[in-house]
C-alpha cells in the first residue's frame, strides 16, 4: 500500500512548507537547548562542584520530565491547537536555558533543566500535528523524518557551535546568548504560524474536563496502531539516545581507550548518519507504506548484531572499523523511531492526533530512562564492566520486538478497515 491519499487531505505546497518550516525552527532551537548540556558536562561539574552521579541526574530528570509530559502535551495540542502549545513551549524552554545560564547552585540549575525539558516536550508533537494539518497523508512519513532531521541538525549545532562559544566566551554569555534564539522563533511563530490552511478547519470537538481526557486517552490506546507505534518507538530509539546523551563518551574513552577528541568525532558520526538515514527512510516509506515494519525490525536487528559484535570482540578494545560501523548503525535508530508515528497517525482521527503522538513518543524515552539507569547500576555493581552493563540493551530490545510481533497483524488489519471506510464515506458525501 503506497502513496495513500485520504479524502479531505490538505494540498501542501509552498505555503504549507513555509508555515511548517516555522514550527520546525522551534523544534530545531529546542534540540539545541536540550543537547547543550552534552557539550557542557565537564564545565557543569566544575561550576556546580558535583560528581558524575549528580551530573547524570541532569539527563535523567530531563528525560523524566519530557516523557511524563507527552500525554498531557498531546491532549493540549488536540484541545488548544499547535500555535498556542508551541508558544508556551518556547517561553518555557527559553526561560530554562536563560535560568541555566545564571544558575548559582546545582539545585537551581536542576530546576532550570526541568523547566527546559517541560518546554522541549511541547515541540515535537506540535510539529507532527502541524505537518498533518498542512500536508497530505502520503507526505506524512517524509514530513516526520524531515522534522527529525531538523532535530539532529540542532544536535550538530550544539556540538559544533555551542561548544566553541562555551570555551571561547564562558558559561553565562554562551548560554544566555543562545537563549536569544528562543526569542527569535517565538516572534516568528506568533506573527506567521497558523494551525491549519483555510478550508481545512477541524470539526469542533466538545471538551468536557476529565471525561474528555479519559475519552481521548482510552480511544487512542484502544487502537492497535497507537500501541504498535509506541513499541516501535520504544524498541528503536533508545540505543542511540543512551549513547549520545550520556554513556557513549565514557564507553569510548574508558572501555575502548580512545581520546576525547576521537570519541567526539564518533559521536558526531552518529548524528550525521542519523541525518542521512532519515532522508532515505522518509523517501522509502512515502513511496512504499508497507516498508515501515521491515525497516523498523531491520534497524533493531542490525543494532543488536553490531552491539553484540562490539561487546563480544576478543581483546581489550574493539578495532576502530567496528566502532565506526557501530556509530553508523546507531544513526539509524532515530529515523527508525519516527516510523512509530507512521503507525499511530493513520490509526487515529484528526482530533486525536496529538494524544496518539504523545503516547507513541513516550515509548523511546521510557526505554532510554530505563537503560540509562540500568547501565549506571550495572557499572557500579560490576566495577565498570561495560560489556555486562550494555547487555541491558538486548533485554529491552527483546521485550519491544515481542510486542511488535504481537500487534503487527491486528494493526495492519485495522488500518485497512479504516482506509476502506474513509473512501466509502467520501463516495457517499454529496458534492
Amino acid at each position: 500500500m503506497s502513496n495513500i491519499t485520504r479524502p479531505g487531505d490538505p494540498p501542501g505546497g509552498r505555503r504549507a512548507a513555509a508555515v511548517w518550516g516555522i514550527g520546525v525552527s522551534v523544534y530545531f532551537v529546542a534540540v539545541i537547548f536540550r543537547t547543550s548540556l552534552g557539550v557542557a558536562g565537564l564545565d557543569a561539574a566544575d561550576r556546580f562542584h558535583v560528581n558524575a552521579s549528580a551530573l547524570s541526574t541532569f539527563s535523567i530528570l530531563q528525560l523524566l520530565v519530557y516523557a511524563g509530559m507527552q500525554i498531557p502535551v498531546g491532549l493540549l495540542v488536540d484541545r488548544l491547537g499547535t500555535k498556542k502549545v508551541l508558544a508556551i513551549g518556547v517561553v518555557l524552554f527559553t526561560a530554562g536555558q536563560l535560568g541555566f545560564a545564571f544558575s548559582p547552585t546545582y539545585g537551581t540549575a536542576l530546576a532550570s533543566r526541568a523547566l527546559l525539558g517541560c518546554g522541549d516536550a511541547m515541540t515535537f508533537i506540535s510539529v507532527l500535528r502541524l505537518g498533518s494539518r498542512w500536508f497530505p497523508a502520503r507526505r506524512g512519513p517524509l514530513v516526520a523524518q524531515l522534522a527529525g532531521l531538523a532535530g539532529m541538525a540542532g544536535n550538530l549545532v550544539s556540538t559544533l557551535l555551542l561548544a566553541r562559544l562555551l570555551h571561547g566566551i564562558g558559561w553565562t554569555p554562551a548560554f544566555a546568548g543562545s537563549s536569544l534564539a528562543g526569542v527569535v522563533v517565538l516572534v516568528l511563530l506568533l506573527v506567521f504560524l497558523k494551525d491549519h490552511p483555510e478550508g481545512h478547519e477541524p470539526e469542533p470537538f466538545p471538551h468536557r474536563g476529565a471525561a474528555y481526557v479519559r475519552r481521548q486517552i482510552s480511544a487512542s490506546w484502544r487502537e492497535p496502531g497507537t500501541r504498535l507505534g509506541l513499541w516501535v518507538h520504544f524498541t528503536t530509539q533508545f540505543p542511540a539516545m543512551v549513547f549520545l546523551l550520556l554513556w557513549g563518551m565514557p564507553f569510548l574513552v574508558e572501555a575502548q581507550g580512545l581520546t576525547r577528541a576521537t570519541a567526539g568525532e564518533l559521536l558526531t558520526l552518529v548524528v550525521l548518519s542519523n541525518m542521512a538515514v532519515g532522508l532515505v527512510y522518509g523517501q522509502v516509506v512515502a513511496r512504499h507504506h508497507e516498508a515501515r515494519l521491515p525497516l523498523a525490525l531491520g534497524t533493531v536487528g542490525a543494532t543488536a548484531l553490531v552491539w553484540a559484535t562490539t561487546l563480544a570482540y576478543p581483546g581489550d578494545h574493539a578495532p576502530m572499523w567496528l566502532l565506526i560501523v557501530l556509530c553508523a548503525v546507531l544513526g539509524a535508530c532515530g529515523p527508525a523511531s519516527m516510523l512509530g508515528f507512521d503507525f499511530a497517525r493513520p490509526a487515529n482521527p484528526p482530533e486525536r492526533q496529538g494524544t496518539a503522538s504523545g503516547i507513541t513518543n513516550m515509548g523511546g524515552f521510557v526505554a532510554s530512562m530505563t537503560t540509562l539507569f540500568a547501565v549506571g547500576v550495572l557499572l557500579d555493581a560490576t566495577g565498570d564492566d561495560y560489556r555486562i552493563a550494555f547487555s541491558s540493551v538486548f533485554v529491552l530490545q527483546a521485550l519491544g520486538v515481542s510486542q511488535i510481533l504481537r500487534l503487527r497483524s491486528r494493526a495492519a488489519r485495522r488500518e485497512k478497515e479504516q482506509l476502506v471506510a474513509s473512501r466509502v464515506s467520501s463516495v457517499h458525501v454529496p458534492a
